[in-house]
């Protein structure tokens, strides 16, 4: 294979959504390759354009976020809309949505009329609550999700409320979960035949169930023994050591000491041979059992020093050991430049920034960036040239208002 050949080369998706799930699904797809044709309302497009740190009036995590898509704007209240749409539908491979359940059937794109249209065709559909149950018709954004799949009630310490993790993570892990149920999904229509003959079916998402889906052995330990998981800090309940201490430089290090072997290690390192030999300690719920003892020493070992001795130390004793980074530390760590965790692009006045790479890595088709962020229906001319609509066709949808 070529250089340049990517897994998804070939496969065409359409987005119709907005913000953060179905765009982070649909950008995965598109960085491997897919040709992603986003459809956005005439009327200021995607609402993420205007999200956090604005540059020239256009977010950055736009320019990422939506990169390597097309940009096509569909006035979807038109009727003529709807048929570019049906007509986009009818050749693609994936359609990527994540409306509130029954829009689309208002929109006369219901289950059964997409299957009339593209029988092969991959839905994948990102909502709050899923496309059944007595919530499907609530709005559920990916806070919600968090909070009902039970990442919040277990994230922050026990004497104070549940805190959120600094990211829109619920909606990242929907759209996780959406790619991989879309690549397993045109695996099987695949295996069924292929485009206009293999079978097509529903990927059916829900944020909260995306978030439980994660929450490891917490549903048996409840139901075997009654134990709810709450909040616990910085350490992992059950797993000691592991934990975030403090140095005398105010450095925040994450220390991970829970193997039998790194434990004894961990201890010799700090000056504590009679706890790396200690029968009781061999294990982890020896070690449990003694947990805060363990951090009291841990704890006052790391403040007697600054972070740089404790990061060599330990690093020198093999034992897994971080500084807690900020995203000024990421942009310079050595680790990840050799990695190449970041890529160059430019903006569209030729200024030069950082966005992350794609991930994950594969040796012979790797993902890669095409273009950043496009502007409001720059490629709606392209697309629907590509669908048999004539310069005048064009202009006739644009003065009717449906594009």
């Amino acid at each position: 294979m070529s250089a340049s050949a990517r897994p998804l080369d070939g496969l065409k998706v359409v987005e119709l959504g907005t913000l953060i799930a179905g765009p982070f699904a649909s950008r995965i797809l598109g960085e491997f390759g897919a040709e992603v044709i986003k459809i956005e309302s005439p009327d200021g497009g995607d609402p993420l354009r205007k999200w956090r740190l604005l540059y020239e009036g256009t977010s950055l995590w736009w320019f990422l976020q939506a990169r390597n898509k097309k940009s096509v704007t569909l006035n979807l209240k038109h009727p003529d809309a709807i048929t570019v749409l049906k007509t986009l539908l009818r050749e693609a491979d994936v359609l990527v949505e994540n409306f509130r359940p029954g829009v689309l059937d208002k929109l006369g794109l219901s289950s059964s009329t997409l299957s009339d249209i593209n029988p092969s065709l991959v839905i994948v559909r990102l909502s709050g609550f899923g496309q059944t149950g007595p919530m499907a018709q609530q709005p559920g954004f990916g806070a919600i999700g968090e909070s009902m799949g039970g990442l919040r009630y277990i994230t922050g310490f026990p004497d104070r409320p549940p805190v959120k993790v600094g990211i829109s993570i619920g909606d990242s892990i929907a759209a996780l979960w959406g790619v991989i149920g879309a690549l397993m999904a045109l695996r099987y229509r695949d295996a069924t035949g292929g485009r206009g003959a293999g079978q097509g079916q529903t990927v059916d998402v829900a944020l909260y169930e995306a978030v439980f889906a994660m929450m490891e052995s917490m549903l048996p330990e409840f139901d075997v023994f009654g134990f709810i998981r709450g909040r616990t800090g910085n350490i992992m309940p059950g797993i000691t050591p592991s934990n975030t201490h403090t140095s005398r430089d105010g450095r925040h290090i994450l220390i991970g000491g829970n193997g039998d072997a790194i434990f004894r290690r961990l201890m010799t390192a700090i000056g504590r041979a009679d706890l790396a030999d200690d029968p009781s300690l061999a294990d982890n719920a020896g070690r449990d059992a003694r947990r805060d003892e363990i951090y009291g020493f841990i704890d006052a070992w790391v403040a007697a020093r600054d972070g740089d001795e404790v990061l060599r130390i330990l690093g020198e004793a093999d034992v897994p050991v971080s500084r807690v980074y900020s995203i000024e530390d990421i942009a310079s760590d050595p680790q990840y430049l050799a990695r190449a965790v970041f890529e160059t692009a430019r903006l569209p006045d030729g200024r030069q920034f950082r966005t992350p790479a794609p991930m994950p890595r594969l040796s012979e088709t790797p993902g890669r960036t095409d273009w950043i962020g496009p502007a409001l229906g720059e490629h709606t001319e392209q697309v629907l040239s590509s669908l048999g609509y004539d310069r005048e066709g064009i202009a006739a949808l644009r003065r009717k208002g449906a594009i």
